[in-house]
């Protein structure tokens, strides 16, 4: 239970307490600054506070932005405040000495909640302010101007401005006029029945793995309720971010379950495609493995470009700018989201594809398409980071270490053998190449040699902070050489659902992978050092690979593939579900761009 208290004089005919109320504070009266002290000194430390004056006048959406974002410790909007547990401390110490400078009163003149404010702001703390926008938050002082913000109230209708606010500011073409237009009013319409975004979000996926099962069928009739069902699990997809929104029922586990579900419901949905076309005869687990490494490494530059970037100093790039000055023509906008292929436009393209033409045109167009994405995001990063100058911090560096997935296998080489000469990107950008010959060599155990050379300059790569302009691009280059490598060796196994078992071992160190970004994205940390150790790292998995690619007959191999993605899965998933559902990392939602 949260509480309010109400501070200063009270108005005749306000709403303000009911108001509170019905945003779930429990309100309680304070009859000077001193009784608010007090009153705040009561409530429990585990539990939301609020100060607010009795003067407010605003809208009802404006004090639910202002007092129930589970996001941020302080949050503050003209005439009240609000603390989470974690600013309980710096909310009480402001309290304290405002009422050791103001006393009683200065309640009757100024509002306590605007002065703590303040006193927030001179001691540095982080207070959250909303952007209402035409949304109202007021402490008339007179009659006359309590009229005028009541008329200014009943000017904005509340509900079109929440029901706005509920859609992201920035999303794909497909979403914003396909989508969205409706899907808001079906967040509402689950917000009002008391629905939660987790449970929309798993609806979501449910819907996607049934239409991953119709794909899987191998009939026309399937493919078409699999492409039916597809855009419906997008449009719940969208939902749940709108809901969340909405009701700002925003949490750590939620941004986690929208984000790793979306993952496995498009793996998942590759997988029926790939069933089904077998189901005629035609064996495209290749095409799918495929599509999941274009897609993994699209997103992995993304991740890595931001997080070298998202705090660097003296950041500037004619580049950057020419994009910015792009966004200001409104057509270009819509371009260039489409040509990054996000989420929206993927999905759409997949489904309609599915219904009408067979899984191999689906993934054919599908590679061509996320190729170009992947080609577009790669240049234009690259770009950037070649013609910016910025000072690179010890945080992103670590970052970008976190993402390079490095195992024990690599840093023990990396100490023990000589100093190579050359960046960071370099050094890396050899040992894959060294690593990709040697699996195109036709020599049995030359993709062995080459793996052991992969991870003595993966060590080597590391060995220095990833602060290089280009240093970025170290762990995209890691996940395509691990990735290639049990795409490569399976395919050359040549032998029935070897392929289907790399497909389940991508997809397991995947989810490794994207758990480590989301993580990194929720000020979480990256996963623990034991977890790296056990599933071997990057190097340690690719080398164990090509070991087993030359010790194995082929049959053997396939059985390998398949006991490796079951552990490594298992150990990553127990280990995340762990970690999410008990995380004390503070509640996120992500606002970026479409995946």
């Amino acid at each position: 239970m949260s509480t309010a208290i109400l501070t200063g004089q009270p108005v005749p005919g306000s709403s303000i307490e009911g108001d509170l109320r019905s945003l779930g504070f429990d309100v309680r009266i304070a009859a000077d600054t001193a009784d608010a002290e007090t009153l705040l000194a009561q409530v429990p430390g585990d539990q939301r506070v609020a100060v607010v004056d009795a003067r407010f006048v605003g809208h009802l959406h404006a004090l639910r932005l202002g007092l129930t974002d589970p996001r941020f410790p302080l949050v503050a909007i003209p005439g009240a405040v609000t603390a989470q547990p974690a600013g309980r401390q710096t909310l009480t110490r402001a309290m304290a000495r405002e009422n050791s400078a103001g006393g009683g009163t200065a309640l009757a003149v100024d509002s306590l909640a605007d002065r703590i404010v303040t006193a927030l702001d001179s001691d540095g703390a982080d207070v959250h302010r909303p952007e209402l926008g035409s949304l109202v938050a007021a402490v008339p002082t007179d009659p006359q101007s309590r009229n005028e913000a009541r008329q200014a109230v009943a000017n904005v209708d509340d509900e079109a401005v929440r029901l706005k606010s509920a859609v992201k500011s920035r999303d794909g073409f497909f979403t914003t006029f396909f989508i969205s237009p409706y899907s808001r009013h079906i967040a509402r319409w689950c917000a009002r029945r008391g629905l939660t975004p987790n449970q929309v979000t798993t609806a979501s996926l449910l819907t996607a793995l049934i239409a991953a099962g119709c794909a899987a069928t191998g009939t026309r009739t399937g493919f078409v309720a699999a492409g039916v069902l597809l855009i419906a699990s997008f449009v719940l997809d969208c939902t749940d971010g709108q809901l969340a929104r909405y009701s700002l029922q925003y949490s750590t586990l939620g941004a986690w379950l929208d984000a790793t579900f979306d993952r496995a419901k498009e793996y998942a949905y590759y997988a029926g495609l790939a069933l089904g076309a077998a189901r005629g005869g035609d064996d495209v687990w290749a095409l799918a493995l495929g599509a999941i490494l274009l897609q993994i490494w699209r997103h992995v530059v993304d991740f890595s470009f931001n997080e070298a970037n998202h705090d660097a100093t003296a950041n500037t790039s004619p580049t950057a700018a020419l994009s910015g000055r792009l966004d200001s023509v409104g057509w270009t906008v819509w371009v260039r989201r489409m040509i990054v292929l996000p989420i929206g436009e993927r999905w759409a393209m997949i489904a309609v594809l599915t219904a009408v033409t067979t899984p191999r045109v689906t993934f054919y167009v599908l590679l061509i398409g996320c190729a170009c994405a992947a080609t577009y995001t790669t240049a234009g990063r690259v770009l950037r980071s070649l013609t910016r100058k910025a000072q690179r911090t010890d945080r992103a560096a670590e970052a970008l270490a976190d993402l390079a997935d490095n195992g024990p296998l690599a840093s023990f080489l990396g100490r023990v053998t000589p100093r190579q000469l050359g960046g960071s990107l370099l050094i890396a950008l050899a040992g894959t190449v060294v690593l990709a010959v040697s699996l195109f060599s036709g020599v049995t155990w030359a993709p062995v040699i080459g793996a052991l050379v992969y991870a003595n300059t993966a060590g080597q790569a590391l060995h220095r902070p990833l602060k290089g302009a280009l240093d970025w691009l170290v762990p995209p280059l890691f996940r395509a050489a691990e990735y290639g490598t049990v795409l490569i060796l399976a395919a050359e196994a040549d032998v029935n659902r070897a392929l289907l078992a790399a497909f389940g071992l991508v997809a397991a160190v995947a989810y490794h992978h994207y758990d480590t970004v989301y993580r990194i994205r929720g000020n979480a940390g990256a996963p623990p050092a034991w977890l790296v150790r056990a599933i071997g790292g990057h190097e340690g998995r690719t080398l164990l690979v090509t070991v087993l690619a030359a010790a194995l007959t082929a049959s053997q191999f396939k059985v390998a593939l398949a006991v490796l993605a079951v552990a490594v899965a298992l150990v990553v998933l127990v280990e995340s579900i762990h970690f999410w559902v008990s995380s004390g990392a503070p509640a996120v939602h992500d606002e970026g761009e479409p995946a």
